[in-house]
């Protein structure tokens, strides 16, 4: 029975407080979703269960489906959180891609520490996700499809219906009398997931009816081959990656080509990065980690970068021009675009601390800024100045961070450099400079 085993999956989150969050699109999975979860409240008092609803805005019943979520969630009394996003659509971007992408970070908000996303995936979506991946041609990460469980967020996403044909979600629906959405655009065959649905699997099934458990026991032994080779390669990868999250490229080299490209991958997926091609993840290591030692190469994966400084490889967002940005520090000041906090603040006692500046006078405004070009400094302990350009070099800063390091002046006169020195003649220990990232 359906209802059995809804509560079977859901049964070991109950160890502990935690949030269950249903991903509610109105259609007829997440409809049978939000009623089992209704059901599974009602035996369990002290679960908390809300639904939250993606407002997409691509059709133009969008509307019309918002109320009927509301008026469902509020029959079986759970709240119903509303989501409207606008969808980021690139080149190289699908409709699909690009609204499964927002979904999924409007999701995120709504999930603390442990909780639990719900979502209505049966065992008919992971044979069209499993052929999905065969079509690109994916190894055997991509050919596990769907985990029954994974991370997402500071929880887990888990699908209770994986295991669950959709003619059976689609018959506790009618036994249930229950309505749902139909959205028209899941009949459009231009989409690659609904071709599949409505003229690849039908036949497939017909033809072999035990197609389906086929496809499903492939996906759960590729799962478990991914899971094996992640586990023997993760010391490998701990080996080769540092401290500050790049990977050693001279470590990298010694590898042969399979065990190189994997432990790449797991590093990427260590940093939530989407995954590259075979393609994309050899010519990032010929154009990258390959490239002469004066270059300065650059290579795009989706919305990230890869760079590379000192022999390593380091995973970059791309970051805004903050050369001309410039700021008064009064005890403490927000950096831009994500760098955190700047403060400078008067000791009261006699502790000694690394960042230890002297009072300004009265006549010396304290500003930050981030544009090193053309300035020199010298700290504290070097014998002589030198050029902001060659200091970043020798503190071991990359190229990248050269703009986005904060450069504090006393009034036309470097006194710090964030993180890295005092200058000579700015040095005491009546304030401290500290910068939370």
């Amino acid at each position: 029975m359906l209802t059995d085993h809804f509560f079977t999956v859901l049964q070991p989150y109950l160890t502990q407080p935690r949030k269950f969050v249903l991903a509610f699109s109105g259609g007829v999975d997440s409809r049978v979703m939000l009623q089992l979860l209704a059901q599974f409240q009602a035996k369990h008092k002290n679960a908390e269960c809300i639904a939250v609803h993606v407002h997409h805005g691509l059709s133009e019943h969008a509307d019309t489906w918002q109320q009927q979520c509301e008026s469902w969630t509020n029959e079986v009394g759970i709240p119903l959180y509303v989501e409207k996003v606008t969808l980021s659509l690139g080149a190289r971007v699908s409709i699909e891609q690009a609204a499964r992408e927002a979904r999924y970070q409007a999701l995120e908000k709504y999930i603390s520490r442990d909780d639990v996303l719900l979502t209505g995936q049966h065992s008919d979506d992971q044979v069209e996700t499993f052929l999905l991946a065969l079509k690109r041609g994916s190894g055997p990460a991509g050919l596990s499809a769907m985990a029954p469980v994974s991370q997402f967020g500071q929880g887990v996403m888990v699908r209770p219906l994986l295991s669950v044909p959709r003619h059976d979600v689609e018959a506790f629906a009618k036994a249930e009398q229950l309505e749902w959405v139909e959205d028209e655009s899941n009949q459009d065959t231009q989409f690659d997931r609904n071709f599949l649905r409505h003229q690849v699997t039908p036949q497939l099934n017909q033809r072999w009816p035990g197609f389906r458990k086929s496809v499903m026991r492939t996906a759960e032994l590729c799962a478990e081959q991914e899971s094996l080779l992640t586990e023997l390669l993760m010391e490998k990868l701990q080996s080769i990656k540092q401290p500050d999250g790049s990977v050693d490229i001279p470590l990298l080299r010694q590898e042969s080509d399979p065990a190189r490209a994997y432990l790449l991958r797991m590093w990427l997926a260590s940093h939530q990065c989407q995954m590259p091609s075979r393609i994309q993840l050899e010519q990032m290591w010929q154009d990258v980690a390959c490239a002469s030692t004066d270059a300065n190469p650059i290579f795009s994966l989706h919305d990230m970068h890869i760079r590379r400084f000192q022999q390593r490889l380091y995973l970059v967002r791309p970051c805004e021009d903050i050369t001309d940005w410039r700021a008064p520090l009064v005890d403490e000041l927000a950096l831009p675009d994500g760098l955190g906090r700047l403060a400078l603040k008067a000791l009261s006692g006699r502790e000694l601390v690394e960042f230890g500046l002297r009072l300004p006078s009265k006549d010396e405004v304290v500003t930050v800024c981030f544009n090193p070009e053309g300035i020199s400094a010298h700290p504290q302990n070097r014998g002589h100045s030198r050029k902001l350009k060659k200091l970043f070099q020798e503190y071991g800063v990359p190229s990248w961070n050269r703009r986005r390091t904060p450069l504090i002046f006393y009034g036309e006169q470097l006194a710090a450099v964030a993180g890295l020195f005092v200058c000579r003649g700015f040095v005491g220990q009546q304030c401290e400079l500290t910068w939370h990232i």
